[in-house]
């Protein structure tokens, strides 16, 4: 199946067998390699407009993790680690060796698994929105939270019901996220919030040595910005960023897509303003 995409450019839609498992991706475009990973939950349909602006700059590859949209559930139970090497075999499959990778939220967590498994394979690194794992300090635990038990100010500090009253763009986002966690999640979803709940980083991180990008929103609730700033104190070569926003600075803050694309391509490698 082919999508028209930025005009001349076409992105495939490829189901592939991959360590196991029915592995659903999409592909395509010019420009740099850049491999997209998705937040908790998220498939490449709920991300499609997000993923636009990455398809008009890069040669993109993205695809629903393990057990999420028509990637098949697997009868095991994934580890963090076993997220990153789906990707890498994902990149193995379209003959990439050398590549540049965005993670947001639990697809940063698997990003900063991937580029510790293997370094030498990521030229560059943008985490949104992310943290290095428990061992580092208590995480929001999203494994335990029950439909209606997350707050919006999980998603935002800032959300409380006074705000939410004054900003209806805000609160049109709190309900979305509401109703993506209307119910128990399924035995996939489940899984990779039990991924997340092991996700420990912390003692490997200085084996990225690439240009990183370590972005957050100023309010996160569920990434506080003490997670990306510890992330940031253990790379060599890392910029932290922080936004005007929360869990989704990156749709909150005007400045926050322009400048990770802008880092991703190579074009910015300047202290934020």
């Amino acid at each position: 199946m082919t999508l028209p995409h930025c005009g001349s450019a076409v992105f495939r839609v490829i189901n592939a067998r991959l360590r196991g498992i029915d592995v659903h991706f999409e592909h395509g475009g010019s420009g740099p390699r850049l491999l997209f990973l998705n937040g908790s939950g998220s498939t490449l349909q709920q991300v499609d407009l997000l993923l636009q602006p990455f398809r008009e700059r890069f040669e993109l590859l993205a695809h629903d993790q393990r057990g999420l949209g028509r990637t098949s559930v697997p009868d095991d139970v994934p580890t963090m680690r076993d997220y990153a090497l789906d990707a890498l075999a994902l990149a193995d499959r379209v003959g990439w060796d050398r590549f540049r990778a965005v993670g947001i939220s639990f697809g940063g967590m698997v990003a900063q698994e991937l580029a510790v498994t293997a370094p030498d394979r990521v030229e560059r690194l943008a985490l949104l929105c992310t943290s290095p794992g428990t061992c580092w300090g208590t995480e929001v635990p999203l494994h335990e939270l029950g439909p209606g038990e997350a707050s919006p100010t999980l998603m935002d500090t800032r959300f409380t019901p006074e705000w939410l009253a004054d900003h209806p763009a805000d609160a049109a986002a709190v309900e979305a996220f509401a109703a993506r966690r209307g119910g128990s999640p399924s035995r996939g979803p489940a899984r990779q919030l039990e991924a997340r709940r092991h996700h420990d980083v912390w003692d490997r991180l200085d084996r990225i040595t690439c240009p990183t990008l370590v972005a957050a929103g100023r309010w996160d609730g569920i990434a506080p910005l003490d997670r990306s700033k510890a992330i940031a104190s253990r790379l060599a070569s890392a910029e932290l960023r922080v936004y005007d926003g929360g869990h989704l600075f990156v749709l909150q803050d005007g400045r926050a897509l322009p400048e990770i694309l802008a880092f991703l391509a190579g074009e910015d490698d300047g202290p934020a303003g």
